[in-house]
């Protein structure tokens, strides 16, 4: 069975796999209400979070990623039906009262380790914000509002996804060829960023962006059904919200945040607007007005331009055993931690190029699983992300259940010829997710609930992002840059260009005027309502003001912001997620990055409560110091103002 469960050797499985978890919950829920308050109680709440987690979580991975429609049929349809029982128990008065006797028993709780009163604490709050202090009628309104908004996500993040069709006959014959033709008309299905022909992506944005009237109904009945769900628990306001406790704790902090970061970046980014249009007007005088079509384009090749490199010449460097050595090299110096190949039972993987990895620490032993399903198939999302697929916790019978998660990536098979090779942008992503996978090796709680990645987005995103820091650090990359046919070691100069090139390209201040530009709307959107304009008019108001080129009528990109759904009000976290591992990376890994008393430390504080610590309290015990706004502001600028060329020649 999928990921060994016996169960799942067949879609129908999952019928079966819901039916036991939803058996257990019933039991666990009796148990937790005649429990008397103390210690027990908190871990019954979490067998009766693992018991719906262990298949909500893996039918959440199943859904989207397995090749067998029939399996993500029902995966689907198991996550439907965990989905409302959890929302049903988040109201349920009798389960509440359980809990709240705990809380309300100050003598017990003064007897309950940190971890164990923030769990129970974490249970309350899932109950508060699901109404739980609501009338009977007012809670059913929201379970109900609850569905609702589930269901709207997932049509509105289908409809994200979708082509859009144009007569063949709109577009001049001699650019047709770059979108796939049905029958009189034409697909086209993105942006066409990287195209070098200045109509292709004129057309793709204005096509791709048209407005579609059914997926603009779904985005503000989304929004609306958001604030109503907030206001009827409580809160001003969804942002209010979702930002309880959280590291910026309020929509306020983000605001300012926000707005500072966007003062820093303001002139930087007219700067290099600039010089993008001095190289439109050299290649196309017709017309050479900047638009946001042109944008990811001509930003690539200023950056090539300037420094007069080709990331193609990195590949052979970077084949993905290369990788994966330099991974586990850095894991053993850092963390003494060893990633081994295990052969999968029969049945255990859903496609046969999916490899399963056994992560062992050198004293502790086994850790848990890394399946990695790496490559490109037919019918797979086209993302890179991680996947919790069973959190770890101690059971009742004193082991501990071993985590297991899932590294999804997009990488190209090997040929006849040669292995897998990444480009320096795909290698960054494979240590991106493979920080995620750490965090949930080491993420060793005692509870479920709080287990590795499950804790604040703008905290979750640290881990993954520090691990950039890494794989464009020279020190690391000349540990594993090897070339696949003669063993030639990636030298100094050649890797030094790919750094200066491509290293922290998320950081680019273009990019990262970009992802204020898409927080700040995001904040907008799930800020006062009724919304003072509608989507579009905040999305064009926000994108001139923040961003700084000009909104092109008819468009409608917030239909296509799939982050909605996923990162509502929480889109910001990307961005001070960031923050806090540029300064880690300089605090503690700069000066050596292969520090083990350093790894030591980041995993004492930072990476083994999960989510059983306050973030922010995680952030001063690894930096010795409370951050402030302006510090996670000077942070991200910092890392523009680095002398890449200066650093090379040094190195």
């Amino acid at each position: 069975g999928l990921f060994g469960v016996p169960e799942l050797s067949c879609p129908e499985g999952f019928q079966e796999a819901q039916d036991k978890a939803l058996q257990e919950s019933e039991q666990l829920v009796q148990k937790a209400c005649s429990t008397p308050p103390g210690l027990e109680t908190v871990m019954i709440f979490d067998q009766l979070s693992d018991a719906l987690c262990r298949v909500a979580d893996l039918a959440d991975f199943v859904k989207i990623a397995h090749p067998d429609f029939a399996f993500r049929e029902a995966a689907e349809e198991a996550c439907r039906n965990i989905g409302t029982v959890v929302e049903k128990l988040n109201t349920d008065v009798e389960l509440c009262q359980s809990l709240r006797r705990l809380l309300a028993d100050e003598v017990v709780m003064s007897s309950l380790d940190p971890e164990t009163r923030r769990v129970a604490e974490l249970f309350m709050f899932d109950f508060e914000i699901s109404g739980i202090h609501l009338d009977e009628e007012k809670r059913k309104k929201a379970v109900n509002l609850n569905v609702r908004i589930l269901d709207l996500c997932n049509e509105f993040l289908i409809g994200t996804h979708l082509p859009n069709k144009i007569g063949k006959h709109v577009l001049p014959e001699h650019i047709q060829h770059n979108f796939t033709a049905e029958g009189n008309y034409l697909q086209v299905a993105g942006l066409h960023a990287d195209c070098p022909h200045d109509l292709v992506r004129e057309a793709a944005y204005k096509i791709f962006l048209y407005p579609n009237a059914e997926q603009l109904s779904r985005l503000e009945e989304l929004l609306a059904s958001r604030n109503s769900l907030a206001q009827l628990v409580g809160y001003d306001t969804f942002a209010h919200r979702a930002l309880q406790g959280t590291m910026a704790k309020n929509p306020e902090t983000v605001r300012q945040f926000l707005e500072k970061l966007s003062d820093q970046l303001s002139k930087r980014t007219q700067e290099d607007f600039e010089m993008m249009t001095k190289m439109k007007m050299k290649l196309n005088p017709q017309n050479s007005k900047l638009m946001p079509w042109d944008h990811p384009y001509y930003s690539g090749v200023l950056r090539a331009e300037r420094y007069n490199i080709d990331p193609g010449l990195y590949c052979p460097f970077f084949s993905l055993g290369a990788c994966m050595e330099g991974l586990n090299s850095l894991f053993s110096q850092l963390l003494g931690i060893s990633l081994y190949a295990e052969e999968p039972q029969r049945g255990e993987v859903w496609s046969e190029d999916v490899r399963k990895l056994a992560v062992v620490h050198e004293t502790e032993g086994l850790l848990g699983y890394i399946y990695c399903d790496f490559f490109q198939r037919p019918d797979k999302p086209h993302q890179d992300c991680h996947f919790t697929v069973r959190g770890g916790r101690l059971r009742e019978n004193g082991k501990y259940q071993l985590p297991v998660v899932v590294l999804m990536l997009s990488l190209p098979h090997s040929t006849r010829g040669a292995p897998t090779l990444l480009s320096p942008g795909m290698m960054e992503n494979l240590f991106h997710e493979m920080g995620h996978a750490m965090h949930s090796m080491l993420g060793r709680t005692r509870y479920q609930h709080v287990t590795g990645t499950r804790c604040p987005t703008d905290f979750a995103e640290v881990p993954s992002i520090l691990m950039e820091y890494f794989a464009n650090d020279y020190r690391v990359v000349n540990q594993f840059a090897r070339h696949y046919k003669t063993g030639q070691v990636g030298k100094i100069n050649v890797i030094g260009e790919m750094l200066v090139g491509e290293c922290k390209e998320e950081t680019d201040k273009r990019i990262l005027s970009l992802q204020v530009f898409y927080a700040a709307l995001d904040q907008i959107y799930h800020g006062k309502h009724p919304l003072k304009k509608s989507t579009t008019e905040i999305l064009k108001e926000t994108q001139e003001k923040v961003y700084g080129l000009p909104y092109v009528p008819n468009t409608a990109w917030q239909l296509r912001f799939s982050h909605l759904v996923g990162y509502g009000a929480k889109y910001y976290s990307y961005l001070m997620s960031r923050a806090v591992a540029s300064m880690v990376w300089k605090q503690c890994f700069a000066q050596d990055p292969f520090d083990r008393a350093m790894g030591e430390r980041y995993r004492r504080e930072m990476l083994a409560h999960g989510g059983g610590k306050e973030p922010i309290l995680m952030v001063q015990g690894m930096l010795q110091k409370s951050p402030s706004v302006e510090d996670f502001v000077d942070a991200l600028v910092s890392d523009l103002d680095h002398d890449f060329e200066t650093f090379i020649t040094d190195s």
